[in-house]
């Protein structure tokens, strides 16, 4: 039997709903491309052994290196606060948004490349199987939302007139 959740956990995930389904929205949007991009450079010669090393390592090896950018891109994120500071918030912001879109591409592929490692170690594949069915779920709910629906439209209609100025339909 469930049990109905209390006022202010209802309020405080519908607060930190949307900026949450935002951040993986992107996240899903950006995910598949740049690890294409780091796996088409990974394919130059002086980067293929890098990954055949990645894809080689234990599970606890892995995962230190699978959290490692988190790590490294902590000063690079107070670097951009510090700017921020200093009222240079455009470049704060700049910053920031470079680090996500880095971060998330050498991400992408570190998963990718240490996936079947890490998945190896029963707690990360236990917490792996909870994230991928809230992520779904939060994602139907957004793609359910009547802001997607309107989006998706307005995508289309942005395509045809591009299609239609462009010469091409």
């Amino acid at each position: 039997m469930s049990h109905p959740r209390p006022w202010w956990r209802r309020a405080l995930l519908g607060l930190v709903r949307w900026p949450l389904a935002l951040l993986i929205v992107f996240e899903e949007w950006g995910w598949v491309p740049l690890q294409r991009v780091l796996a088409a450079i990974g394919q130059w010669p002086g980067f293929r052994w890098v990954e055949a090393a990645v894809r080689r390592l234990p599970p606890y090896a892995a995962l230190a290196l699978f959290l490692l950018p988190s790590l490294l891109l902590l000063p690079v994120k107070l670097a951009a606060l510090w700017l921020i500071g200093q009222g240079k918030a455009v470049w704060g912001a700049l910053l920031i948004i470079t680090a996500k879109i880095v971060g998330t591409a050498i991400v992408a592929r570190l998963f990718t490349l240490t996936q079947p490692a890490l998945l190896q170690l029963a707690w990360f594949a236990h917490l792996y199987a909870r994230w991928t069915v809230w992520k779904d779920g939060l994602l139907a709910w957004v793609r359910s939302s009547a802001a997607w629906r309107a989006g998706r439209v307005l995508k289309a209609q942005l395509r045809r007139m591009m299609r239609r100025v462009s010469g091409r339909g």
